[in-house]
């Protein structure tokens, strides 16, 4: 990667520009580790900020509870100011420029949690198989906030598996209320693991298979920030193709109810 910008919130985050190398690996792989993108005062900030929130809403851990009762909290930006900072005006969405296009949006932000004793797997799938959206070009982003291994749950991914495009698993509106995952086929000869340091973020493609095995560190919680960003057109197309509301952060939007979506959280 290029050296670091100087961030421009209080050198919490890490700026970086993606070179015409790395979007081509990008294209090729469906996926590309960022390096640290939060500094150790970001790091410290979004952890408080994110288990307040999370303590008010989860509390401890119940192995009764579905896997989305347990390891997922949505609209984190709307509850921790660095979030929102990281999320609307972050390096990421630079990043996310460079791969999508002139014109932004902040699709997803929420908590992907496996705190110690959840021991859950969470199962091959795309995103696009959670909240398919059309133009399908929506970026995910996860950026940890604790080292993440094996041992705890680390992120597993197949290389290259975007290419197959779209694999179409619909679920009953009573499915999600239940929270069934959506799971699909794996080679799995080809999956890898991707450990990463605290502060560190990996971006991949809307279609790439992707999984996490539970926790069973004794000791240790495995946090993670997920962040998705899309074309600022982007529509849900499992909900009549209207349009996925989302904060606008680069460029413009041509469904009004984007362009004023959210106005009045402040972009930092």
């Amino acid at each position: 990667m290029n050296p670091p910008i100087i961030s421009r919130h209080n050198e919490l985050f890490v700026y970086k520009k993606l070179d015409a190398a790395q979007q081509h690996l990008y294209e090729q792989q469906g996926y590309l580790r960022l390096g640290r993108l939060l500094t150790g005062e970001a790091i410290e900030q979004m952890r408080s900020e994110c288990m307040e929130a999370w303590s008010a809403e989860k509390g401890e851990f119940d192995a009764g509870n579905t896997w989305l009762q347990n390891a997922l909290l949505p609209n984190i930006h709307h509850q921790s100011e660095t979030v929102r900072r990281y999320c609307f005006q972050g390096p990421l969405v630079d990043m996310a420029q460079d791969v999508i296009g002139p014109n932004i949006k902040g699709a997803t932000s929420q908590l992907t949690f496996k705190m110690r004793g959840n021991t859950m797997p969470f199962g091959w799938h795309q995103d696009n198989g959670y909240g398919e959206l059309d133009p399908y070009n929506s970026l995910t982003t996860l950026t940890v906030l604790d080292d993440a291994d094996e041992e705890n749950g680390c992120l597993w991914i197949v290389p290259g598996s975007h290419n197959q495009g779209q694999i179409n698993v619909r679920l009953t509106p009573e499915e999600k209320q239940a929270g069934k995952e959506v799971k699909v086929e794996a080679d799995e000869r080809w999956a890898i693991p991707v450990p990463m340091a605290a502060g560190e973020a990996i971006a991949f493609h809307c279609w790439m298979l992707h999984k996490s095995e539970g926790n069973r560190s004794k000791e240790r919680h495995r946090r993670i920030l997920l962040l998705r960003y899309a074309d600022a057109d982007a529509v849900e197309v499992y909900n009549d193709r209207k349009p996925r509301l989302g904060r606008l952060l680069r460029g413009k939007a041509s469904f009004p109810e984007v362009e004023q979506f959210e106005l009045h959280l402040p972009l930092y």
